[in-house]
């Protein structure tokens, strides 16, 4: 599949995540960057709280395929993104889940600023519940 074009940081924000590399996904964010996941959850803030927020969270998973970009509309450094979401939970189950993410870039640098992902996490967690 062709990912939708978008700048160079939320591309690697949305190749990391389907490589499983959470130094790379992290690493698309500035050092004191935002990351509200999903919105109305505390926000993660810091390149390292991202980061160790995504190290806990890839574990859960075999595969963790990743979130997969569908449509990207840019405006200056403000970048909406529809997305899907693929993994496999360790107990075999197929977990699935869609959503859009909001990007503020940093105009210096074109990393992520702050990113707000708006997606039913309830949905989420179902599909991990026994």
């Amino acid at each position: 599949m062709t990912f939708p074009a978008m700048p160079a940081a939320v591309l690697q924000f949305f190749r990391a995540s389907q490589e499983g590399d959470a130094a790379t996904w992290a690493a698309s964010f500035t050092e004191d960057g935002v990351f509200h996941d999903p919105i109305g959850t505390p926000p993660l803030t810091g390149r390292t709280a991202i980061h160790d927020f995504i190290t806990s969270v890839l574990p859960n998973f075999h595969p963790f395929l990743g979130l997969t970009p569908l449509e990207a509309h840019t405006v200056g450094p403000h970048v909406a993104v529809s997305w899907r979401g693929a993994a496999v939970a360790l107990d075999g189950r197929p977990v699935n889940w869609s959503g859009i993410n909001i990007y503020e870039l940093d105009e210096e640098s074109g990393l992520i600023r702050e990113a707000r992902a708006y997606f039913n996490s309830a949905v989420f967690r179902a599909q991990l519940a026994d």
